[in-house]
C-alpha cells in the first residue's frame, strides 16, 4: 500500500508501548525535536520509495534486458510481496529489539539488495534483489511508533503528520524522480543511487535514534512468535477485521494494477512519452496526501461503513475513465485523481475498522497491512500479462475485478457481528 500508515501510527502509540515491554527511551544526547523529526521523515521517504522504485522503470528494464515490457511487469509486484514478508518477519521485532540497531541493520541490508538489483544480469536476479529490498523496507513501521512515544500528547498528531508526509513524499519521488533519473542515466543508476541514499540516510538516522535498554530474556523470541501467531486468530474471530482486509486488498489491488501498467501505456506507441514524462503522473499521488486528514474527519462524522462505501464509489468511477484514458489523456488525469482519493479514503476508514474491531489491535493492524500489500502484489502480477494479451482494456478489467472481489468478498453475512460497535 503505497500510501497506508496514518492510523497505524495512532494505534501503535498505545498498543505496542507498554511499561513491561520496553523501558523509556533515553533522551540524553538526542538532537532537538525539529532536527530529529526532519531526519526521520527523510529516512521514511527514502525507504518507502524503494517499494515503488521499479514501476516507472519497467520499459527501460525490459529494453535493457531484451524482454517484452509486459514480461517485466511482475518486478513491480515483487517489491510489494517483499514488503508484506518484511512486515511479518521484522516489524514485530520493534517491540523487543533495540530499534537503533534494527534500523541500521535493515537500512544496510536494503542498500546491499538495491546494489545487487542495479547489477542484476537478468529478470530472476533482479526480482530476488527487489524482493529482499522490499522486505528490508519496513523501517517506517519502526520509526512511526518511536515518534509517537517521544511526542508530547498535545503534539503527537503533528509529529506523526510530519512522518506520514515524508512517507507520501517518498512514494511520489519514486514515481517522478525515479522516472526522470532513469531517462537521464538508465535504470541501473536509479537502483544504485537508491542504494547509496538508503544506506547513508538509514545509518545516519540509526545513529541519531535514542538508546533503548530492553531486558532480554529467554521468553523474548516466543513472545515475538506469539505476536505473529495472533494474526490468524484475530482474522478468524472478527468479521470486521476480515472485512477491512478484503475491502482494502481489493482497493489497493485495483490501484496497483492500474499504476503498474500505466508506465507501459504512456511509454507505448499510443502516447509515446519518455520515461521521465510518464513518471510525472506520480504527482497525482499528492491527492492521497490531501485526502488523509479529510477522510479521518469523515469517518468521525459519518462512520466507517458510509466512508468505505464512498471510497469504493470513487474508485469504481475511475475505472471507466482509465479505460477511456487509453486514448485520451484528460481522462487519465481525472481517473488518477479519483482513484487516489478513493484509495486514501478507504485506507483511513478500513484501518480504523480493523483497529477498533478487536481487543488485539496490533495483530489486526498487521493482518490489515499484509492483506493490502498481498492484494496489491497479486493484481500487479496480473496487470502486465493482461496488458500484453489484451492491451490497456485488460488492465482495466483486472482493476474492476479486484474492486468487485474486494466488495463482495467482504459483504456481511447474517449472524456475523463485530466484536465492538465502534467500527461500524
Amino acid at each position: 500500500m503505497t500510501a497506508t500508515d496514518t492510523n497505524r501510527g495512532r494505534a501503535t502509540d498505545t498498543d505496542t508501548v507498554t511499561p513491561t515491554a520496553i523501558s523509556t527511551p533515553a533522551r540524553r544526547g538526542t538532537p532537538p525535536t525539529g532536527v530529529f523529526l526532519a531526519v526521520i521523515a527523510l529516512c521514511t521517504a527514502v525507504t518507502a520509495a524503494n517499494i515503488y522504485l521499479a514501476a516507472p522503470l519497467l520499459d527501460l528494464i525490459a529494453r535493457d534486458l531484451g524482454v517484452a515490457p509486459s514480461a517485466a511487469g511482475w518486478i513491480a509486484s515483487v517489491a510489494q510481496l517483499g514488503y508484506a514478508a518484511g512486515l511479518l518477519l521484522f516489524a514485530p521485532l520493534g517491540d523487543t529489539a533495540d530499534r537503533r540497531r534494527l534500523v541500521g541493520a535493515l537500512s544496510a541490508a536494503a542498500g546491499v539488495a538495491l546494489v545487487v538489483a542495479g547489477l542484476a544480469p537478468g529478470l530472476p536476479a533482479l526480482g530476488a534483489a527487489v524482493f529482499a529490498a522490499g522486505a528490508a523496507t519496513v523501517v517506517p513501521q519502526l520509526l512511526v511508533p518511536l515518534v509517537a512515544e517521544r511526542a508530547p500528547a498535545e503534539r503527537r498528531g503533528r509529529h506523526l503528520g510530519v512522518v506520514v508526509a515524508g512517507l507520501f513524499a517518498g512514494v511520489v519521488a519514486a514515481r517522478v524522480l525515479g522516472g526522470l533519473a532513469g531517462q537521464a542515466y538508465g535504470w541501473r543508476a536509479v537502483f544504485l543511487g537508491a542504494a547509496g541514499l538508503t544506506a547513508l540516510i538509514g545509518l545516519a538516522t540509526a545513529a541519531l535514534l535514542p538508546a533503548e535498554t530492553r531486558p532480554r530474556t529467554k521468553s523474548d523470541p516466543p513472545a515475538v512468535l506469539k505476536g505473529v501467531a495472533r494474526v490468524p486468530r484475530v482474522l478468524a474471530a472478527s468479521a470486521e477485521v476480515r472485512s477491512a482486509c478484503l475491502r482494502q486488498g481489493g482497493m489497493y489491488g485495483a490501484w496497483s494494477a492500474l499504476w503498474t501498467a500505466l508506465a507501459l501505456l504512456l511509454t507505448g506507441p499510443g502516447y509515446g512519452m519518455s520515461t521521465g514524462a510518464a513518471g510525472l503522473f506520480g504527482l497525482f499521488g499528492l491527492t492521497a496526501s490531501a485526502m488523509g486528514p479529510l477522510s479521518g474527519g469523515l469517518v468521525d462524522r459519518f462512520g466507517v461503513t458510509r466512508v468505505v462505501g464512498a471510497a469504493y464509489v470513487l474508485a469504481a468511477s475511475s475505472v471507466p475513465l482509465f479505460w477511456l484514458g487509453g486514448s485520451r489523456i484528460w481522462a487519465l488525469c481525472v481517473a488518477a485523481v479519483l482513484l487516489h482519493a478513493g484509495l486514501m479514503t478507504g485506507q483511513v476508514a478500513n484501518q480504523t475498522r480493523a483497529l477498533t474491531a478487536t481487543s488485539s489491535p496490533a495483530a489486526a493492524n498487521t493482518a490489515y497491512i499484509v492483506a493490502a500489500f498481498v492484494g496489491g502484489a497479486a493484481a500487479s502480477a496480473l496487470a502486465a500479462p493482461a496488458y500484453g494479451h489484451w492491451g490497456w482494456g485488460g488492465v482495466c478489467a483486472v482493476a474492476a475485478c479486484w474492486l468487485v472481489l474486494g466488495w463482495l468478498g467482504a459483504a456481511r453475512r447474517p449472524g456475523l457481528t463485530p466484536r465492538t460497535g465502534r467500527a461500524a
